[in-house]
């Protein structure tokens, strides 16, 4: 088969660079006067969720030399619901996998889904908290705050989504999500926020906002009682600065890596343009996609191949290195039933694009477009075939490097690299 060439592009993202990580954690707590009130020797439990925060050792470093710095006592714990195949040693692992455990951190780490009952909400759903957490003097949140990948609203992926599914573990995660499907996550996050801000053990939050670039971009310690309105204010913020494809449709979408660590989701629904519960193109941000097809797994999964259901045809590798228990876990607790379907699986990358380049409507395979990308949180770089029309407004945005080139294979089948991966 001839598939057309491609050009390599890179998006002309503005950095946002944060300078020094651990002055600016230092200073932002300084400012917020979190261990007001406090005694020394107070225990304090730093939250930690399981993505792939960019500089998360160096963040949570700085945040608990910061408190022990005032003579208290830090520990971090897992906030992160049901992650980690939903045990205490798994979801310890997670952090351990990121470079937070007690040597590096030089704190205690301690995992459980042991949960504390907080009470009902007005909509009626049981709230649950981290046992380990609860029973500390004082609890400080460290969440990135970025656009959910599953719905939209002025309240996404950040502070109150860690005092919810976080902080809930296992059982609270499911209940949650359950309850999502009758009134919106959003709402449900909301309401479950208000109620662990209520019990008076949460100080604050370290909010954290990367660029396009996936780099620290802004660092903020967001008190209790702005904690609501100022995280949507830095929802809308980091949204501005989240990269997108540049094309209008695609009828091939290659990506080479899903991972819990990429996306809560595997891969961002946003920018690959699928749902959870698997509807096509949802999103009238992104462009329409005819076909997805997915190479492999991050290690930093952990074989958490959640997200997989919302490819079309998967390299056989994927399916090979898939941990099914963390994955159904995932999947369940979620509802996210159409995520966890394994689609068709082929031997080498060329195998597969020769299999279903007809099921995208197109006669001739050298006029099939397509975009390769490392996976939806890397977007700097792209390979955009010949044949696809890029978006009129972000034209000017991209820079080309090179001349066209043919798309390669190994003499396995599989694609050679193009992205430097």
């Amino acid at each position: 088969m001839q598939f057309p060439s491609y050009y390599l592009v890179r998006q002309k993202l503005p950095s946002r660079v944060l300078a020094d990580i651990p002055a600016a954690v230092s200073a932002q707590l300084d400012a917020a006067g979190l261990a007001t009130g406090l005694k020394p020797g107070a225990q304090i439990a730093i939250g930690v969720g399981s993505r792939g925060i960019a500089n998360l050792d160096q963040i949570v470093g700085a945040a608990v030399a910061w408190w022990k710095s005032k003579q208290m006592r830090p520990f971090l714990f897992p906030a992160m619901g049901s992650h980690g195949a939903a045990t205490g040693p798994g979801q310890a692992e997670v952090l351990a996998r990121y470079g937070l455990t007690e040597s590096s951190m030089g704190c205690p780490v301690r995992s459980s889904l042991a949960v504390v009952k907080l009470g009902r909400t007005p909509e009626g759903i049981d709230v649950v908290m981290d046992r380990t957490a609860f029973q500390a003097d004082g609890v400080m949140l460290c969440a990135r705050v970025k656009r959910h990948t599953d719905f939209a609203g002025k309240l996404e992926s950040g502070l109150f989504k860690m005092m919810a599914i976080g902080l809930g573990k296992l059982a609270g995660a499911q209940h949650y999500h359950a309850h999502g499907h009758q009134i919106g996550l959003e709402a449900v996050i909301r309401s479950v926020g208000r109620q662990v801000l209520g019990t008076g053990k949460i100080l604050g939050g370290l909010a954290i906002l990367e660029d396009a670039h996936h780099q620290t971009a802004h660092l903020e310690v967001v008190p209790v009682a702005r904690m609501e309105r100022r995280e949507e204010e830095l929802i809308e913020l980091s949204k501005s600065w989240m990269p997108r494809i540049p094309l209008d449709s695609v009828d091939f979408l290659i990506v080479n890596e899903l991972g819990k660590n990429w996306s809560g989701s595997g891969m961002d629904p946003k920018v690959i343009n699928r749902d959870i519960h698997g509807n096509l193109n949802p999103w009238d941000s992104a462009p329409q996609v005819g076909r997805i097809y997915v190479r492999n797994i991050h290690p930093l999964s952990h074989g958490n191949a959640i997200g997989i259901g919302m490819a079309d045809a998967v390299h056989r590798q994927l399916v090979r290195k898939m941990e099914r228990k963390s994955t159904y876990v995932n999947g369940l607790t979620s509802g996210a039933l159409a995520c966890l379907k394994t689609p068709a699986a082929f031997p080498s990358d060329r195998a597969c694009l020769e299999a279903i380049w007809k099921t995208t409507g197109r006669l001739d395979p050298s006029a099939i477009t397509y975009c390769w990308i490392r996976n939806t949180q890397d977007l700097t770089e792209l390979a955009i075939s010949v044949t696809a029309k890029m978006r009129k407004e972000q034209e000017h945005e991209l820079e080309c490097l090179g001349e066209p080139r043919p798309l390669r294979f190994d003499e396995r089948g599989d694609l050679v690299e193009a992205l430097g991966v």
